[in-house]
């Protein structure tokens, strides 16, 4: 079991959650870049800017010294994927287990985030964890579940029983790359489902776009080499589910503003907070056409998020496709 400190590098909403998380059962010494996030933690065990209301475990330790967790027994590397290259490459060579939170794609190279970890920092186990959690119902304590994806049996079972909370159940799987997918895809469905929301187009439509969607995450799954059980589970239709139906999701409330009629340039301008979906989707378009993987509402996210039309011509679009087999 790992037993000592367990390091976090992203102080946001989910990462400051899963410091609450590795707190359970040991210490947990958060990096953060900004610094009035590090001396909220340590003065007032608030993480005022991202998780504002949630009394924080006294076992975290905040710090904007990155190195300082070159130490540490297991990293939850937190970060936007857009950054997590930079981030581990500034880091010291490390051996222990890097555990990737972040859903995304690498936008130059279409690379999911464990090849990027494994060329960043070659010596360290990886694995994924990913599942349908929002971060404050996590910070709070209440019930979640995810999976968490490592090749290594041994690794996976030492880590599982160190992030393991009554409230909080880790699920094993050694399929990295299905739990990953699942994470990434679901990001830009989530946008899809918010533009329905915010059009107004109802609930049968939101049903039927979640159902088609899954099967858009599913052919790019399997065409990637992830087993089609991993993106059945929680990394896949679950956290789909989850973020295809709540405002919790910054994905979901980016395309409800878009089928209101503001802009993306307008909605991610406002943001402190990263929508992966906006950054995934171009990548993910690009991935699929490359594999010869028809995924048609990712290309309608694309549309919408680059101005190419408008959510009434990509929603006609997206209708008028030739009528087919469920299954095909």
């Amino acid at each position: 079991m790992v037993t000592g400190t367990i390091g976090v590098i992203g102080g946001g909403a989910w990462g400051t959650a899963l410091a609450q998380v590795a707190a359970g059962s040991g210490e947990a010494l958060l990096w953060a870049r900004e610094s009035e996030v590090v001396e909220s933690i340590n003065a007032a065990r608030e993480n005022r800017l991202f998780l504002p209301g949630i009394a924080l475990d006294p076992a975290i330790r905040a710090t904007d010294d990155l190195s300082a967790l070159a130490g540490c027994e297991a990293l939850l590397v937190v970060t936007p994927a857009q950054h997590m290259r930079a981030v581990l490459a500034a880091m010291p060579r490390l051996e222990a287990p890097l555990i990737l939170c972040a859903k995304g794609m690498e936008e130059s190279t279409t690379k999911l985030m464990h090849d990027v970890a494994r060329e960043e920092q070659p010596d360290a186990p990886i694995a994924v964890l990913s599942g349908p959690t929002f971060a404050h119902e996590v910070a709070a304590r209440q019930p979640a579940a995810v999976t968490l994806a490592v090749e290594a049996q041994a690794v996976g079972e030492r880590l599982r029983a160190r992030l393991a909370r009554p409230w909080f159940r880790p699920y094993l799987s050694d399929d990295v790359i299905g739990a990953e997918i699942g994470g990434a895809v679901k990001n830009v469905l989530a946008i899809a489902c918010g533009v329905v929301e915010g059009r107004g187009l109802g609930l049968n439509a939101r049903a039927a776009l979640i159902s088609r969607g899954f099967a858009e995450m599913t052919r790019f799954g399997l065409a990637r080499g992830a087993r089609a059980e991993t993106l059945a589970g929680l990394s896949g239709l679950g956290d789909l589910v989850l973020t295809c139906s709540s405002t919790s999701s910054r994905n979901f409330s980016l395309g409800k503003g878009l089928g209101e009629g503001r802009s993306a340039a307008e909605l991610l301008r406002d943001r402190r907070t990263v929508a992966e979906g906006a950054f995934t989707a171009p990548v993910l378009d690009r991935a699929a056409r490359a594999a010869g993987v028809d995924m048609p509402i990712v290309a309608a996210v694309c549309a919408l998020l680059s101005g190419e039309g408008s959510v009434g011509e990509v929603v006609e679009r997206l209708l008028a496709r030739p009528l087919r087999a469920e299954g095909a």
